[in-house]
């Protein structure tokens, strides 16, 4: 009685080669692409942009101090200091 083989001698071995080719030609095949259009790209600059000035506090201790140490010299509070800001106040009033 004579068995012959089927397959050859390791039948693993073509289904293997099968799989890595299958595997080669879907990766070349099948590419992802992302694209992201300009009004996406605003928004986010948008939401970049609010969160910054959501972390920013809104007083500026610096300018603060400085301006405090300005006032404790009474030479600065003069006629010409007082016309300034009474006009930038009237101004950022409209009025």
């Amino acid at each position: 009685m004579i068995i012959d083989r089927l397959g050859g001698i390791d039948p693993l071995k073509n289904l293997q080669n099968t799989q890595r080719t299958q595997a080669k030609a879907s990766a070349v095949n099948n590419a992802d692409s992302v694209s992201i259009s300009e009004e996406a790209k605003q928004m986010a600059e948008m939401y970049y942009a609010s969160e910054i000035a959501a972390q920013t506090p809104d007083v500026r201790a610096d300018k603060v101090a400085a301006l405090r140490e300005k006032i404790k010299d009474p030479s600065y509070i003069n006629t010409a200091v007082v016309n300034v800001v009474a006009e930038r106040i009237m101004d950022a009033y409209g009025i």
